[in-house]
């Protein structure tokens, strides 16, 4: 008698399919059950890893390290060890890791600050994956630039780390050519600066500092292609009119406004009062403004609404501080909870 085939009546790209709907526990004992299945398996489970443990990421790092099955499967990686501190022999274990991740498209690799103190973008040396998008708290150093300047279909970056005030990035201008999306936490005008220059980047996220806000806005100026979507978390105490008419100078030609005021506390007065700001803005079709101290209810939120409307005709959308989504629709202010 012929021995059963291990081979599933069903085509491999069905059974890929049904098991990227199997959570990632749910796919181990499929890992064990044949050669075959083993394979998909695997493929599935290696292609996006996210949010994975430290402890289990350490296992992850070494078993790519030396798995020649596994690391073609790759094709995301997070890795956030910035409540750990790492060896310089683990530091050498995950840059062979990601030199084996030939097919890597998205990389997020994030270490705890006191290891940001030194140049860590070595790790990356060697690589020779084209990533779409690539996230990190490492410092924007000469080594980071040469790694970025590799990288030609990137099309989004996140810094999350801290960058001096005083730290001037030596990236090239033929870096990044499709670098369309750009977000950073701590970083100073001066790297957005050399970040968005001559870019066509179309969607910026970025910090606003007390005697930065003009310098920071004005790196807007330097993308190639108009700003659309800009999401600013000002630590600035300045009143949100002002905010927004330095934004609308700028980049009139907005889209989507999402504004995050951190320090000053706003009442309804001054929100009311903003309203002659948002004139500036001729395509404003999504605005979010959040802010602490404003006591709004959803009747003066809606009055906002409508003020702003007056002022600023193309929006559609407005999110005030009570975080309520109100929408433009039949031509007047609804907000979700009523539809709801």
């Amino acid at each position: 008698m012929s021995s059963p085939s291990l081979r599933s009546a069903l085509p491999t790209e069905t059974l890929e399919l049904i098991l990227g709907h199997v959570s990632r526990t749910g796919l181990l004992p499929v890992l064990i059950s044949n050669s075959v299945f083993h394979r998909i398996a695997a493929r599935v489970l290696y292609r996006t890893n996210l949010d994975v443990a430290a402890k289990h990421a350490i296992i992850l790092v070494r078993t790519l390290a030396y798995n020649d099955l596994y690391a073609p499967f790759v094709r995301q990686i997070e890795l956030d060890w910035t409540g750990n501190s790492l060896t310089g022999n683990f530091l050498r274990l995950l840059n062979r890791t990601l030199k084996r991740l030939k097919h890597l498209l998205h990389l997020s690799l994030e270490f705890a600050s006191h290891d940001n103190q030194s140049n860590m973008a070595w790790v990356l040396a060697g690589c020779t994956f084209s990533l779409k998008t690539f996230m990190t708290s490492m410092r924007c150093e000469p080594m980071l630039a040469r790694f970025l300047e590799t990288q030609n279909s990137i099309t989004e970056v996140c810094l999350r780390g801290f960058n001096p005030p005083v730290c001037a990035f030596p990236l090239s201008s033929h870096a990044l050519p499709r670098l369309a999306h750009f977000r950073t936490v701590l970083s100073s005008p001066r790297i957005t600066a050399d970040f968005v220059r001559d870019r066509p980047i179309e969607s910026v996220s970025m910090s606003l500092y007390p005697g930065d806000v003009a310098t920071s806005l004005d790196a807007l100026l330097l993308s190639s292609r108009p700003v659309k979507r800009l999401t600013v978390m000002s630590f600035d105490v300045g009143e949100p009119a002002v905010l927004l008419s330095e934004i609308a100078t700028r980049v009139p030609g907005l889209e989507a406004l999402h504004a995050v005021v951190l320090i000053t506390q706003h009442s309804h007065e001054l929100l009311v009062k903003t309203a002659s700001s948002l004139c500036q803005f001729k395509a404003l079709k999504y605005l979010t403004f959040m802010a602490p101290g404003a006591s709004t209810s959803l009747d003066d939120e809606k009055i906002i609404a409508t003020l702003w409307h007056e002022a600023c005709p193309t929006l559609r959308t407005i999110i005030l501080p009570k975080g309520v989504v109100w929408g433009y629709t039949d031509g007047k202010w609804v907000s979700w909870q009523d539809v709801v």
